[in-house]
């Protein structure tokens, strides 16, 4: 295509390889592309871009009134949707379909730490005790309950069927179910599927209908010894509440890999609950480098479709926070 994304400046921010690099050139065309990671250099090469590649802190976004395209580097929009942030012209797309393999698998090893109790031998190890903490339970034949069919909650509930688990899931919409779930319903019927599963798993993205929706109310609904995960965003859950619902046992434990606010507190009660287990917000990131390389991919894809070439493969829907082309979360 003659003169492809010529006169186009496209910021990067994200910490790409040479290999990276070659992939967004190619995607470029004749556009110019300024990799950064210094915050100042980014700050002043913003003033100038037409498009951007990474999660710039939206307060910085709102000072180029000119700016076409965003790509995030995450799936969540939170902030990035907000009045003013960008132009009503402008397109805003994330990165739905890096982060499925990255989370899954972590989620997977919270939950099998927790229903093996390895907190208490990691505590017994450090204290130099040889001693049996008693039944453990399966994965096998539990029920879990799966909050957010998206890409990381649909990669979950595969590991999960392999173990021998039924899967439910909840999507925001209507939905093709996949064959490793057994049943998929919407949001109307989450508290009678919280009563009914032994392990819930939170994997929605941040937005204002997802804000503070685990409070004391779904806490109480929940099978008395359930176990919760929640790698989706931390203002999804009541930190309180949640404290509590360990406090009292109503849960027998908590994998938590995000919180509100973050950092955690020093303070906060979650730190000496029992049989919790908190990450620092770590599961996604660039921790596992596949998922850099399919951010890149995705970015690709996306940058092709601003310059003009294809139509955008994560294009948020910047009323609802959602990816536009899925009606899943």
């Amino acid at each position: 295509m003659v003169g492809y994304g010529k006169g186009k400046r496209i910021l990067i921010t994200l910490p790409v390889t040479e290999q990276h690099r070659k992939l967004l050139e190619q995607a470029a065309g004749e556009a110019e592309l300024i990799c950064t990671q210094d915050r100042t250099e980014i700050e002043e090469q913003l003033k100038l871009a037409d498009g951007v590649i990474g999660n710039v802190p939206p307060v910085l976004l709102k000072q180029n009134k000119n700016l076409g395209w965003v790509q995030l580097n995450s799936a969540g929009t939170d902030g990035y949707t907000d009045e003013g942030v960008l132009s009503a012209s402008a397109a805003l797309t994330n990165a739905t379909g890096a982060y499925g393999i990255a989370i899954s698998e972590h989620m997977t090893g919270m939950l099998l730490n927790l229903l093996k109790k390895f907190p208490k031998y990691m505590e017994n190890q450090k204290n130099r005790q040889w001693k049996d903490e008693g039944e453990v339970r399966p994965i096998w034949g539990c029920r879990i309950l799966i909050i957010g069919m998206g890409d990381i909650g649909t990669e979950f509930a595969r590991r999960m069927k392999a173990f021998g688990a039924s899967i439910a899931g909840i999507r925001r919409t209507v939905h093709k179910k996949p064959d490793w779930v057994d049943e998929l319903y919407t949001m109307d019927v989450l508290k009678e599927e919280l009563k009914r599963a032994d392990i819930v798993a939170v994997c929605l993205p941040g937005t204002e209908s997802t804000r503070g929706l685990f409070g004391r109310e779904l806490f109480q609904c929940m099978k008395q010894g359930a176990v919760f995960l929640n790698v989706g965003r931390g203002n999804i859950v009541d930190t309180d509440a949640l404290a509590d619902a360990l406090e009292e046992g109503e849960l027998s434990g908590a994998g938590i890999d995000v919180a509100d606010p973050e950092p955690l507190p020093s303070s906060s009660r979650l730190w000496n609950c029992p049989n919790v287990i908190i990450t620092p917000h770590v599961s996604g990131g660039f921790h596992l480098s596949v998922t850099l390389d399919r951010i890149v991919e995705i970015s690709a894809k996306n940058m092709r479709a601003f310059l003009g070439d294809g139509e955008y493969v994560s294009l948020v829907d910047r009323k609802t926070g959602y990816k536009k082309t899925e009606t899943g979360e």
